[in-house]
């Protein structure tokens, strides 16, 4: 690929992740200009592959499409010509292959990301916390991992990649959290069978106003679960390079304050989307510059999910 395509690529995906999600172009502004070109080659891609299974323009607008089906059996032939070097004329995924290939982005990992879109094309709903969490180790912690690999870490650092995940896990539960009403709207729904069963919710309308108040037990439950994965990210962060590590650790304050914004609505958190003002950002970015000044709370993955060793 030529310097010029490149540079084509990474302003077409600076275009994207500024209009996809201001939280993490917000976050990734801190690293190095490698780095960060990287993380938006890859931003691309993954935007490209949530739009397209759930009918929406840059996570906005979504319907329930009509092909499910083919739209992923599209993201499966896409991204593996790609991977296989043969330029697609879609830039989100002539950008995914080149971001694999700078910095060997193992294909299994794109293969477990499309997993989890493919689950949502046919409309699953997890029965328990370990299918909730494998749902979000594919949409959110495969991208974790991918994201450890543009940052430079090696597949022989199998504890740093897990920690990784564990980090786009808690993304994933907050990301839940905030958006149950909202899902709901759309045929989707991302809280446990049991834990819907527990609330006295099995087969409840989960847009019913009525149901908040369980509704706000549920998203407390899904903080504290977040909770216990971006302490075991942290551990992992503080092996990354300073700038990287910053990035990460601001990352995590953002998404995290998502899931404790949530919590602190209580019934009310479905009133209107959370969203956290730039001025509150900047804020959370200055708290994660000391946090990668200090050496992290050493906590076990013991108890924790982990992907199947790849």
């Amino acid at each position: 690929m030529s310097s010029r395509e490149r540079q084509r690529l990474v302003e077409e995906s600076g275009r994207i992740i500024a209009q996809g999600s201001k939280s993490f172009r917000f976050a990734s502004q801190i690293f190095g200009e490698q780095t960060r070109e990287r993380s938006w080659l890859l931003y691309a891609w993954c935007r490209a592959c949530d739009d397209v299974t759930d009918g929406q323009t840059l996570g906005h607008d979504a319907v329930s499409p009509d092909d499910p089906a083919d739209r992923i059996a599209f993201l499966k032939t896409t991204t593996a010509a790609a991977l296989a070097g043969k330029p697609t004329g879609l830039a989100a995924f002539d950008a995914f292959a080149a971001v694999a290939a700078e910095c060997g982005i193992p294909p299994d990992l794109a293969a477990d990301h499309l997993a989890g879109f493919a689950r949502d094309a046919t409309g699953w709903t997890p029965s328990d916390e370990e299918a909730l969490l494998s749902y979000c180790y594919q949409v959110a912690g495969a991208v974790g991992v991918m994201m450890a690999h543009v940052m430079g870490v090696s597949a022989a650092e199998r504890d740093t990649l897990d920690r990784a995940a564990d980090l786009g896990i808690a993304f994933q539960l907050a990301n839940i959290a905030r958006d149950v009403v909202d899902d709901a709207k759309v045929g989707r729904r991302y809280l446990p069978d049991d834990w819907l069963a527990e609330e006295g919710l099995a087969g409840a309308d989960l847009q019913d106003p009525s149901h908040r108040p369980a509704l706000a037990r549920i998203a407390r439950r899904l903080a504290t679960l977040a909770d216990r994965y971006r302490l075991s990210s942290k551990v992992g962060a503080a092996r990354l390079p300073f700038r990287s590590r910053w990035a990460v650790l601001a990352a995590a304050r953002i998404y995290g304050a998502v899931a404790e914004r949530a919590v602190a609505l209580g019934d009310k958190a479905w009133d209107r989307r959370i969203s956290i003002p730039r001025r509150e950002k900047f804020g959370l970015v200055l708290m994660a510059l000391v946090d990668s000044l200090r050496t992290p709370q050493q906590v076990s993955r013991e108890g924790l999910w982990t992907r199947a060793p790849g």
